[in-house]
């Protein structure tokens, strides 16, 4: 089996300066081709580190995709650790310093002496076309290995590994076939209480079912190759029995994106208004297509009520009040968190709800981010039960139930 590493480069990415997203990306990227990555390693603006580094993963990897340090910049040096560590010069390419040198004019811009050195690569490399920057990629090979150096900007190095990287790749290896992954992903449920019930689960040697919990939700996966695909689907029917109606979604869209393609096929208009959620919920849901009438900031009353039924039904009235403004057919408002309870509301064309819960587990504990993502899933949950026919009040896991509106 193919062994394929990854090099990251930059004093920002090693010192946790920046996310490096680009990483994560490619793991992804790579499994679903059926190359699963099998070390990843960072380095930071060194020369001699890169150049050890270059040289002792060539001796191990087959393929090493090597990210970040082709700017003009001075800290950018993986050119010239690539050309070190094959103990070559570098060589401009005249048709890439013509392409950068267009890049500028057609911009109306000079271009700076020191971006000549972006189309600077090691003599006996193989150019590697950037369509969209003007730094020149490059392949190398280096004792058992074939280098490939990506810019480290993300939409030019996606666009490199897609266009040029993979598909030199199919060429040259014989690439096995591409894993099956299925992925559920449930809410309201702990991860422990979810792998008493699955321990037991009869799986195929190859296949393996994992968990990834990130608050609020927990995400089962069911991993193995393409020929168990029939033993994969007999056991990921006792998955979804177990997670039950906890399970917001499968597959990569999230519950935003799945909602809304439900409601633009139903021809229906949801409006919001949000309090503690501070707008996240109106973006989530804005930036999956949904179709949003309207969103508003929901002003805080002086002071929560002590009547949890007058409470919720002033919450229902919001709603109702917030369809009637945006002539809209769905209306979802959530109130303030209070002592780790919170309660939202839904109107829709026939009925209306409201409910209030409280967390089982102490929520407090979270950043203020995580609290807003999980009410704010809370609130899509709801109208997820609305759509689906199922009862909407339904407390599980460590959300508990307090209240319901009973008008």
């Amino acid at each position: 089996m193919l062994r394929v590493e990854m090099l990251c480069t930059g004093d920002e990415v090693l010192h946790g300066q920046i996310v490096d997203t680009n990483a994560a990306w490619l793991a992804n990227y790579l499994f679903e081709q059926g190359l699963p990555m099998s070390a990843r390693m960072t380095v930071g603006d060194n020369l001699s580190a890169l150049v050890a580094a270059m040289t002792e993963r060539s001796l191990r990897a087959d393929i090493l995709i090597v990210n970040g340090g082709l700017g003009p910049t001075s800290d950018d040096l993986s050119a010239l650790a690539a050309a070190t560590a094959a103990g070559e010069e570098l060589v401009i390419q005249p048709e890439w310093l013509a392409k950068i040198e267009a890049f500028f004019a057609e911009r109306g811009r000079t271009m700076a002496p020191s971006n000549r050195k972006q189309a600077e690569i090691p003599a006996s490399a193989e150019m590697i076309d950037n369509p969209i920057g003007t730094a020149c990629g490059f392949a190398l090979k280096l004792n058992r290995c074939t280098l490939f150096f990506t810019p480290g900007v993300p939409a030019e190095f996606k666009v490199m590994v897609e266009q040029q990287i993979m598909p030199r790749l199919r060429e040259r290896f014989d690439l096995p076939e591409p894993p099956l992954c299925l992925r559920l992903t449930t809410f309201g449920r702990a991860e422990s209480e979810l792998a008493s019930l699955l321990d037991d689960l009869p799986l195929p040697e190859e296949v393996v079912l994992g968990y990834r919990s990130s608050m609020p939700i927990i995400e089962l996966k069911l991993t193995g190759p393409a020929h168990e695909r029939e033993a994969m689907e007999e056991a990921w029917q006792r998955v979804r029995a177990v997670a039950g109606e906890s399970a917001i979604f499968e597959g990569t869209d999230d519950l935003p994106t799945q909602l809304g393609r439900r409601l633009a096929s139903s021809g229906l208009r949801l409006a919001i208004s949000e309090q503690f959620t501070a707008g996240l919920l109106t973006w989530q849901c804005r930036n999956a297509g949904m179709p949003v009438a309207g969103g508003e900031w929901l002003v805080s009353s002086a002071a929560p009520s002590a009547d949890q039924q007058q409470g919720l039904r002033q919450l229902a009235d919001t709603a109702d009040q917030l369809a009637g403004r945006h002539h809209a057919d769905l209306a979802l408002v959530v109130g303030e968190l209070n002592d780790d309870s919170i309660s939202v509301a839904l109107h829709t064309p026939d009925q209306r709800y409201a409910y209030q819960v409280t967390f089982a587990v102490n929520i407090g504990r979270h950043g203020l981010k995580t609290r807003q993502e999980v009410v704010s899933l809370m609130a899509l949950n709801l109208l997820r039960r609305w759509l689906n026919g199922w009862p909407v009040y339904e407390g599980h896991g460590w959300l508990r139930l307090t209240a319901t509106l009973g008008d």
